[in-house]
């Protein structure tokens, strides 16, 4: 009865509502067909400016919205706004839009409506910067207008739609910084291909998972690219010679990629081309000769393996030249002394190779130069002038193996730099505020740019950022009375060779800017209208959401807004207002149930006897067996990644485009539930970069499955047996170890109370798509719940080879329990050896045949093939001290991981490494009972665990345990 007078009472009002707005509608102005559109948005979006409570967004305009002169919608810009919400699909309803952009709003999120392909007017779409995720919908290729196409910084998955070759009119396209996957699409037959995009002049998909080769046809000499970015993909195969024909390149970055064999000739013709970048890869033959291309500032084609009799005469032929860097690239012979006569060199960084005889500086050197960096190479004398004004790193050369100079040493130069203030009174701000280069408090718009490519390799030239600086704000001052100043500052090279700056634009005549002011630079800087200096190449901007606009709020609201809103839904019609009453309270009841459900997010928690209480979790998800089933496809065997002790793993895709990895336990391997509830309790407190994330978990219909995030590269036990594919160098092999080890180290420092994770092995140790280490699989896990006493006393469980002897025979786990394990990992690092082969110890093994009076210990025949030849002596040493002291027999005597941590950082110094960069096998576990315990690696033992017995009862797998489709 109450519920039907509260309907009758909603329906009265709703009617009175209705013939006000019929009266009140002619005084709208906009296309009513748009307003509906608006009205749509508005419910879907949160954090909107006030002025969208207006009652007319073309009469009495709300902010970020342009209509033309019949009031239709041409253009909606919000960046930097803190919208929340998804995309609604009605935005079809948009006709004559023009420009779309939404830029750095992190609360965007869901996936891109088909419908988005209806906007034929659109030319303009900029998501740059959101949180949007799943597919690209294919129906992109239907807007033929479109001219600037910038979806980066977001997390969309899946292939490129080829209809995206239909965009005859697209010049921008911008795909970086996401996941998508699969190959390159091209054209063939009646279906298109980027190959079509003749017109285009920026091809940014770098940073993304894209595979395959690149296709000869992609490249043509109609082609009018003029940046091409494909760096850290996972392409193969060959450069194409095709890429010749397209002589408007200017940037070609292919770096970071997995492509060999010999870079083709014809890369001379690229005689515009300023950056070239092909380091990290896997290309072999002889050195390509690129004499002819006078205007190629910088070269990197460090990390491969080319063959060289002579150092290349050719690159002092490059008189426009300001960086060359080829470390690790076999080169040798002498460096002849014109290379460094070149008038705008700057930086010669050739680490790693072959270099020997004299290095001869002392005749003519560039006015410019600041840095030759000739580490671990075969130079035995040095010649220059006194006082010489540029930095030598000559360690680990012939020259330096008794001397004491100073290029004998690493000596570290910080350089920052900030936007100094104008001579002007300095003046003490709030806490919140920043003063500007003119002495004037405010709230800046602040953000990072990052330039993909810059001609340049001086970070320390303050004229640069003084260029850089003049250049914005004289783009900027179309804009009168929106900026005071702009400043620059922190500048760095990240590990993907850009230049990071940051950037805060200070408002005119006051401390803040309107959300007008906002959206206008937010769009300048996302579609490209600022245009920086030649030298610092392509760029982006990456944004934060601005929250200092006055009293929180600006604009108007109208008394009436909201009937007008309902009487232009509702257009008058009775029986459609009837519709909305029983839907809206439909939806109430819905959202009440909703409610309820994420009040008690486990309420579906079994209720069985030894189940406990329900778990206590931290940021992870309650799935159901339907969701999971779902999110895989019905389990389905396309979805199978990898098996192991406690089941299969499953690869799902989540709702918003996550992938994740779903460990399905088998009937042997469940746990209690109080068991399970205590792992996922543990797991639900791990937030590490080097830790595998928990997602979610199942605990339903008799299933327990544990939901991570998914590792697309595997296993470090896959990657050194060679099933993953994946070429580990001796770089790469320090940063693994640093990865796992900072992994360890949270672990044993930083989480409260501190954990154990007991199974530490190359299988529990994971490869993400950069290569980054996390360990994962916490099923033994154990946590330190009286950390004073230093140990936890525990039945004996964990992986024999890896297993800490101290442990075996005390049954006391420590800490130090795991650093003997990872000093087991260190061993199968340097060696791709399992720990235990036919019964013998690999520890005990290389202990035997040691000798440190050797240069490599006398342990070469260990030493895995795959590593190159090239090691540094110095740091493989240190790096085999390190593993020996992590495998002392008492734990008192083993480094903690936090000493570990630290020395692996010292080795990669040595190396020239960043140390601020970022399966179907198991190994026999075994579990014991108390009572009097061998040492587990004696002779007898080891025979006996090498037959084949298994006296654990389950051998856990990592989450993305072979993790290869």
């Amino acid at each position: 009865m109450i519920q039907t007078r509260r309907i009758q009472f909603i329906i009265f009002c709703l009617l009175i509502i209705s013939m006000q707005v019929l009266v009140n509608l002619e005084a709208l102005t906009t296309n009513s067909g748009d307003y509906g559109v608006l009205v749509s948005l508005k419910e879907e979006w949160e954090n909107l400016p006030p002025s969208w409570d207006g009652s007319d967004p073309c009469g009495d305009p709300w902010e970020g919205i342009d209509c033309n002169d019949n009031s239709r919608v041409i253009s909606i810009k919000l960046s930097s706004m803190n919208l929340k919400g998804e995309l609604s699909g009605d935005i079809e309803g948009l006709s004559e839009l023009q420009i779309l952009d939404l830029s750095y709003n992190k609360g965007l999120t869901g996936s891109l409506p088909q419908s988005i392909g209806s906007l034929k007017s659109l030319s303009i779409l900029i998501l740059v910067g959101c949180g949007f995720s799943g597919l690209i919908p294919d129906t992109i290729g239907s807007l033929s207008q479109l001219n600037f196409l910038a979806l980066n910084i977001n997390n969309f998955i899946g292939p490129i739609p080829a209809s995206v070759g239909n965009l005859s009119k697209l010049s921008w396209l911008d795909l970086a910084d996401n996941r998508l996957s699969g190959p390159l699409p091209i054209s063939h037959g009646s279906t298109p291909g980027l190959d079509m995009l003749v017109h285009a002049k920026h091809f940014h998909l770098g940073r993304n998972q894209f595979s395959g080769e690149i296709p000869d046809q992609l490249f043509s000499s109609n082609m009018t690219l003029k940046h091409l970015l494909l760096e850290q993909n996972k392409l193969t195969g060959k450069i194409p010679p095709t890429l010749g024909l397209v002589q408007t390149l200017e940037v070609v970055r292919l770096d970071r990629n997995s492509l060999d064999g010999s870079i083709p000739s014809t890369l001379k013709n690229l005689t515009l081309t300023s950056e070239l970048f092909l380091s990290n890869n896997e290309f072999t033959g002889p050195l390509p000769n690129l004499a002819g291309m006078n205007d190629l500032n910088y070269l990197d084609m460090s990390n491969n393996t080319f063959s060289s009799d002579d150092f290349p005469r050719w690159l002092s032929t490059l008189q426009s030249l300001t960086t060359l860097v080829m470390e690790n690239t076999q080169l040798q012979g002498e460096i002849p002394p014109t290379l460094f006569s070149l008038v705008q060199l700057q930086t010669v960084r050739l680490r790693g190779n072959k270099i020997n005889g004299t290095l001869d500086v002392a005749s003519n050197y560039s006015s410019q130069l600041k840095l030759i960096d000739l580490q671990n190479n075969s130079i035995d004398s040095f010649t220059v002038r006194p006082g010489y004004p540029f930095q030598t790193i000559l360690m680990h050369n012939p020259v330096c193996y008794e001397g004491s100079e100073d290029y004998c040493g690493v000596v570290p130069k910080n350089f920052g730099y900030s936007t100094p203030q104008d001579n002007c009174h300095r003046t003490q701000c709030s806490s919140d505020q920043i003063p500007s280069p003119t002495c004037k408090c405010a709230y800046p718009y602040t953000g990072d740019l990052f330039f993909r490519a810059p001609s340049f390799s001086d970070l320390t030239n303050t004229s640069i950022y003084e260029s850089l600086q003049k250049s914005m704000i004289s783009s900027l001052s179309r804009y009168q009375e929106l900026v005071d100043s702009i400043s620059l500052s922190n500048p760095e090279k990240n590990s993907d060779d850009y230049l990071v700056l940051r950037l805060q634009v200070f408002p005119f005549g006051q401390d803040h800017f309107n959300r007008t002011g906002i959206t206008t630079l937010g769009f300048a800087l996302s579609n490209q209208t600022f245009k920086p200096p030649p030298n610092f190449g392509p760029f982006f901007f990456n944004g934060e959401s601005y929250i200092h606009f006055e009293g929180g709020s600006t604009g108007s609201h109208k008394s009436i807004s909201k009937g007008i809103i309902i009487g232009a839904a509702a257009a008058g019609a009775i029986l459609l207002i009837l519709s909305i009453v029983v839907g809206v309270l439909a939806c109430q009841k819905k959202r009440a149930q909703e409610a309820v459900k994420k009040s008690d997010p486990f309420a579906t928690w079994d209720s069985v006897k030894d189940s406990g209480d329900v778990p206590q979790l931290k940021g992870v998800k309650c799935f159901t067996f339907e969701e999971l089933k779902k999110y895989t496809n019905n389990f389905s065997a396309s979805n199978y990644i990898g098996s192991g002790g406690y089941g299969k793993v499953y690869r799902g895709t989540l709702p918003d485009g996550q992938l994740v990895a779903i460990k399905r336990a088998e009937q042997a391997s469940k746990q209690g539930a109080l068991e399970f509830k205590t792992e996922i309790e543990i797991l639900s407190r791990f937030h590490h970069k080097n830790v595998v994330s928990l997602v979610g978990f199942c605990f339903r219909q008799g299933e327990q499955m544990l939901v991570y995030e998914y590792i697309p590269n595997g296993s470090l036990k896959e990657a050194l047996s060679g099933k993953s594919g994946i070429m580990l160098d001796w770089k790469k092999r320090l940063r693994i170890a640093l990865g796992a080890a900072r992994g360890l180290q949270y672990l044993h420092d930083h989480v409260d109370p501190p954990i154990i994770h007991r199974d530490i092995k190359s299988n529990n140790i994971l490869l993400d798509e950069h290569l980054n280490a996390k360990v994962g699989d916490f099923g033994l896990s154990k946590t330190m719940n009286e950390p004073d006493k230093g140990y936890v006393s525990t039945q004996v469980k964990g992986t024999m080879g890896y297993m800490d002897p101290e442990y075996y025979t005390t049954q006391q786990l420590t800490e130090k329990s795991d650093v003997y394990s990872f000093g087991v990992v260190m061993l199968e690092l340097i060696t791709a050896r399992s720990p235990i082969v036919k019964g013998k110890y690999i520890v005990k093994e290389m202990k035997q045949a040691m000798d440190k009076s050797k240069d490599m210990y006398n342990i070469g025949n260990f030493v895995d093939p795959a590593i190159p030849s090239n090691i540094t002596p110095i740091s493989f040493r240190k790096f085999v001290d390190l593993a020996l002291t992590c495998l002392e027999e008492a734990g008192d005597n083993r480094p903690t991981m936090g000493e570990v941590v630290k020395e692996i950082e010292n080795i990669m110094e040595i190396d020239g490494v960043n140390s601020s960069v970022e399966s179907r096998s198991t190994s026999v576990s075994h579990e014991g009972t108390s009572g009097t315990f061998d040492h587990p690696y004696s002779e007898e033992s080891l025979m006996r665990h090498s037959g084949g017995t298994n006296s654990g009862k389950r051998t856990n797998s990592s989450p993305g345990a072979s993790q290869q489709p």
